[in-house]
């Protein structure tokens, strides 16, 4: 019937009731410390790559390429000498690692750096020697110092090469007891100071007296004063021959402290003005003596900084 099928149909409500998750156990646990673990180690992978020289990692890569050949034949290897812990020599007393049969780099490298200061060394020598050589020259061709020749000393020292100007009882360099630079020693300084403006190294000025004292002694103006006066006048004649004041690197007086007649110690030759033309090594000890007194003066300082500080707490 026509009513019958108009018949509402019946409303079905479906319900899901939502139940919780499934218990599990902590394996989540371990993978996550193992993926810890491996980066931990990648870390420290890393680390040991980029504090690792290259030649240790040039040995170990050879190591394991060819460990037998380095095993006999030697070469570097993970023990090399330049590792931290030395290790793969004959014995415990050797230090060279894998190094068996050759030498290390780091005796290369020395044998290298001694040969260079050598051969500077040498030709440092011989520009000395030519400019020994040079001087002579000037001092035998120019007809006011030729006379003097026997006054002018030159020799080659271990601080380089040594000019020497000693008095003479008939021809003295200075009054006595006077550093007033005499007219034919003021034609030699200036000699002399012209042919050094040439060289590059640095120059060191010495005064010498006999050991006769002055009448006032050692407390008043003595002997000590009088080397140091004469050596200073020397320089400025030294300079005003063309010397580059820059190029002198000490003026000291040693009164009679380095006597030259040792036998005779009044005698006129101790009266003497010494020019040295210090080679490298010379200025070296010069600087490094310098360098070394600074920082004595800078810790004496920063000490009696602190003493203070703690004393006003």
């Amino acid at each position: 019937m026509a009513g019958d099928s108009k018949k509402v149909q019946p409303i079905i409500i479906k319900r899901i009731k939502k139940g919780g998750h499934a218990a599990h156990g902590g394996a989540w646990k371990i993978a996550y410390a193992d993926f810890v673990t491996a980066m931990m180690a990648f870390f420290l992978l890393m680390w040991l790559l980029g504090s690792t020289t290259e030649g240790d990692k040039k040995g170990i890569e050879d190591y394991f390429n060819s460990p037998l050949k380095i095993a006999f034949f030697g070469g570097t290897g993970a023990g090399d000498a330049t590792s931290l812990v030395k290790g793969g020599g004959n014995n415990l007393s050797e230090s060279v690692g894998q190094v068996k049969k050759g030498k290390s780099e780091t005796a290369e490298q020395k044998a290298r750096k001694k040969a260079i200061r050598a051969a500077a060394a040498a030709a440092e020598a011989e520009r000395l020697r030519v400019l020994k050589q040079k001087v002579q020259e000037v001092i035998a061709n120019d007809g006011r110092l030729a006379q003097y020749q026997n006054q002018i000393q030159l020799d080659l020292t271990a601080e380089g090469l040594r000019i020497q100007i000693v008095d003479n009882q008939s021809r003295p360099m200075f009054d006595s007891g006077d550093a007033l630079v005499k007219g034919y020693m003021r034609d030699i300084l200036r000699a002399i100071g012209g042919v050094l403006t040439e060289v590059p190294n640095k120059l060191t000025i010495e005064g010498h007296t006999d050991a006769k004292p002055f009448s006032a002694g050692d407390r008043g103006y003595s002997n000590w004063e009088l080397s140091a006066d004469r050596a200073n006048a020397s320089r400025r004649e030294l300079m005003a021959g063309g010397l580059d004041g820059n190029k002198v690197l000490r003026v000291q007086g040693l009164a009679a402290s380095m006597l030259y007649e040792r036998k005779d110690p009044e005698s006129p030759l101790n009266r003497r003005i010494s020019i040295i033309v210090m080679n490298r090594e010379a200025e070296d000890r010069v600087f490094q003596s310098a360098e070394a007194e600074a920082v004595d003066r800078t810790e004496e300082e920063s000490d009696e900084k602190s003493e203070q500080v703690s004393l006003k707490n």
